[in-house]
């Protein structure tokens, strides 16, 4: 399998394949040659759909049936490769040579990649190509950048400050604590002070402990599984118990979510019904609902279970089996490969559910959680040691 953006002939082509066929997709328009012109490429695919898009031209690949997974366990490379006898002979249309030109803001599944001298694995023969201080988006939030003696200036929006337009100007003189992010409030000329676990109080200043998480609709715990080495993946297990009033929410969500190929197991809430999604390689996992539990919303405890062998998926709540199914009688992938990473109750701030989870959930969790447990390990997983922000303490009235 392959993906590979090309200049040829002076037009930019996206080759791929998934296994089976090779999809050719060219810009109607050429690249200026001239040097002095930046291009805009959007490329990509969304199962075996292609699409390549140059300037705000788009030319599409529909959808056929086949494969619709890009199985590549390979570096990412840009520019170039180590050894250009690596280059897939289809993914290119002449003999592959090395990039002649400039390159700047690489964004792969909504993650910018850092083109510095120190943050790629490796590399050779790159310059800089914008040749002064300035640089690429050194000046942040649309600010403009100026060479100086002394190095450069950033003229900023109204609405930013700092030496490089990175902070608000509704966070400048913050009393958010140590242990809090300054989260700015346009619309009031104000902000919020967002609490890391184990702080709480208007400025994050006071210390908390819980065994009990209460999430109040922009909090997140990730936590990091430390036997995930040692786990075998083909026999998955979760279980926790929560509480709710709220008919959406995003409860736990087992895998990285960095990108759409991950792995992973959900369970949320949507429409008043507990729902069950997992993914193990190709997203092939029908969402998994039982229309008959609506009183997963009414403010009392509940106990959730989800069982994964292999392709089976089985699920308990309140000790009742309400789902089981096999996802895929095929076989084709039978592991849960989550990255060690589970989340709670949401994702980091900024990252929405609906976005993130691309609609399978469609807020975040409001409510409580405690006693979850992974695999078959004696001891729950302790909360407050993993990484989080604006979690309250849900031990009252319990």
């Amino acid at each position: 399998d392959f993906l590979c953006i090309s200049l040829v002939n002076g037009f930019i082509q996206l080759r791929y394949n998934l296994g089976e066929k090779t999809v050719i997709l060219q810009t109607l328009q050429k690249v200026q040659a001239s040097g002095n012109t930046w291009h805009s490429l959007k490329a990509g695919r969304a199962g075996n759909e292609g699409y390549l898009d140059m300037d705000g031209i788009n030319v599409t690949q529909k959808a056929s049936p086949g494969m619709n997974a890009l199985d590549t366990h390979t570096d990412f490379f840009v520019g170039g490769v180590s050894s250009l006898n690596l280059v897939n002979s289809m993914a290119i249309e002449n003999e592959p040579t090395s990039f002649t030109g400039c390159i700047r803001e690489i964004v792969i599944n909504n993650k910018e990649l850092k083109l510095t001298a120190t943050d790629p694995k490796s590399g050779a023969n790159v310059g800089d190509c914008d040749g002064t201080v300035c640089g690429y988006t050194v000046c942040k939030n649309s600010g403009t950048c100026q060479v100086e003696n002394s190095g450069f200036s950033c003229s900023c929006p109204q609405e930013w400050t700092g030496t490089t337009c990175e902070q608000s100007i509704h966070c400048s003189e913050n009393m958010c604590g140590s242990h809090a992010l300054c989260i700015p409030q346009p619309s009031s000329f104000s902000y919020t002070c967002v609490c890391a676990l184990g702080w709480s109080g208007k400025y994050c200043d006071s210390k908390i402990k819980f065994y009990i998480a209460q999430f109040v609709g922009n909090s997140y715990i990730k936590y990091t599984d430390p036997y995930y080495g040692k786990r075998n993946l083909q026999y998955s297990r979760i279980s926790l118990n929560f509480t709710t009033n709220q008919t959406d929410g995003l409860i736990v969500w087992m895998g990285k979510s960095e990108d759409e190929d991950n792995d992973f197991l959900a369970i949320g809430i949507a429409n008043g019904t507990l729902k069950v999604v997992i993914n193990l390689g190709e997203r092939i996992s029908v969402p998994l609902m039982h229309s008959k539990y609506f009183t997963c919303c009414d403010g009392k405890w509940h106990f959730v279970t989800v069982v994964q062998n292999q392709t089976c998926v089985k699920v308990y709540f309140d000790e009742e089996v309400i789902i089981f199914e096999d996802i895929d009688p095929q076989r084709k992938y039978t592991a849960l490969n989550y990255g060690g990473i589970c989340y709670f109750g949401g994702f980091e701030i900024g990252r929405k559910v609906n976005i993130v989870t691309t609609g399978l959930f469609q807020k975040e969790f409001i409510g409580k959680i405690k006693d979850v447990v992974l695999f078959q390990d004696s001891r729950k997983i302790q909360l407050m040691k993993a990484e989080g922000y604006n979690i309250y303490d849900g031990n009252s009235g319990n």
